[in-house]
């Protein structure tokens, strides 16, 4: 009876939340997006009272559901999956098994999660690695680094710096057959974070300024200055990422103090030291006028919390903060935002940013896009937005390694 009571209780939940799901007109597979949101936000409220009952932390629910997506390192008649270590940190490496006359491309690629969930062993991510190795005849190098909150900020970028040194080792290079001139380094969401602050970190190092190519970012998060830019404000309520739950996840990545995401919400976190790094966020500069639509930008309100967070100013965690002498640094890049995600605007500031300082920029917005989506574009929910995003991801790769 106990568990019919409950069965029923979550199914009214879920019901709930499927007929309330903020999904617009124009999103394809419509009732296939309001069931994976309405999933998501009845996971949150789940991980929500298991943390306020003491049975079990908020990241930890999702957590032990990404892990149930782990795939093994099965290799194909194309491609040679390995599982493996580059400097102590856990590597997927894809081989492709063709043999090449010349030197292959190769992409370091970096898994979203929001810094504290998520693998290159989730299926999405095999999926899209493989794919990658496969139709460009490339090497690809997918990363586990440390997450939070079992380590903070800044682990994950020095697990990849390392990673990503460790392979533009001359040896390496020419151990895998690679092109020490088409290394491109990609990831999305959280992983587009990572890809930016790694990049703009090797473009000031005189020893690896010259060995990345280019690199890409799927619907990344570039800064945590500004929690009211007009895309956080449209999107609030998703559909999947819901402002609250981003905010949450990404205090998560600094500090188990809830003081920090409670002011973050109200756009007063910043500290009284930083009113001269928001003119590179100021969002009334950098959007395009059809995203300002009748928006009025305000500085965000300083000094409120009695702690400070030196990360917050931290071009690793906000790679919109530096300035445009090392913007300029910046590769050729590929740039994908979706119109219903609320790290839109993050996207398109640093579009307008890298382009003001003549670096080359590709950019393809979606306007039935929403963030996440590449996460579920395999088994059980194939949305076919997903899949439209890998192709591009991946279309643009072949154009230009």
């Amino acid at each position: 009876m106990g568990c019919r009571t409950l069965f029923f209780a979550l199914s009214c939940i879920l019901f709930a939340y499927y007929i309330s799901a903020p999904i617009p007109e124009n999103v394809e597979e419509t009732w296939k997006v309001g069931t994976t949101h309405a999933l998501v936000k009845m996971l949150s409220f789940m991980a929500t009272l298991f943390e306020n009952i003491g049975l079990m932390k908020y990241e930890e629910v999702f957590s032990t559901l990404v892990k149930l997506d782990f795939t093994k390192p099965i290799s194909d008649e194309n491609i040679t999956v390995t599982d493996t270590t580059f400097s102590g940190i856990p590597v997927r490496l894809y081989l492709p098994k063709r043999k090449s006359e010349r030197q292959r491309p190769a992409v370091i690629y970096l898994h979203g999660g929001a810094f504290i969930i998520g693998s290159c062993k989730n299926s999405a991510y095999d999926l899209l690695n493989r794919e990658t190795a496969n139709k460009l005849d490339a090497v690809v190098v997918g990363v586990d680094f440390r997450l939070s909150p079992q380590y903070y900020f800044p682990a994950a970028i020095e697990d990849i710096l390392s990673v990503v040194k460790f392979f533009l080792q001359d040896k390496i290079i020419e151990r895998y057959r690679v092109d020490p001139m088409r290394i491109c380094i990609a990831g999305d969401s959280s992983g587009g974070t990572l890809t930016a602050a790694v990049t703009q970190l090797l473009k000031n190092d005189p020893v690896f300024k010259n060995k990345i190519k280019a690199q890409a970012l799927i619907y990344p998060a570039l800064q945590a200055i500004d929690t009211l830019v007009p895309s956080h404000q449209e999107n609030e309520h998703g559909p999947l990422l819901t402002r609250d739950v981003a905010i949450k996840l990404i205090c998560l990545h600094l500090t188990s103090d809830e003081a920090l995401p409670q002011a973050m919400r109200k756009n007063q976190h910043m500290p009284q030291e930083s009113r001269h790094l928001f003119k590179f966020v100021n969002w009334s500069n950098f959007l395009p006028d059809k995203y300002k639509k009748n928006y009025i930008y305000m500085e965000p309100l300083l000094g409120k919390l009695n702690l400070s967070y030196p990360a917050l100013l931290d071009s690793r965690l906000s790679p919109l903060l530096v300035n445009d002498s090392q913007l300029q640094k910046c590769p050729l890049t590929y740039i994908l935002t979706c119109q219903y995600d609320i790290l839109r605007d993050d996207g398109l500031m640093y579009v307008t940013r890298l382009q003001n300082v003549g670096v080359d920029v590709v950019h393809d917005h979606l306007e039935d896009g929403f963030h996440g989506a590449l996460s579920f574009m395999s088994s059980p929910f194939y949305l076919q937005l997903g899949i439209r995003i890998k192709d591009k991801y991946i279309s643009w790769l072949e154009e230009n390694l």
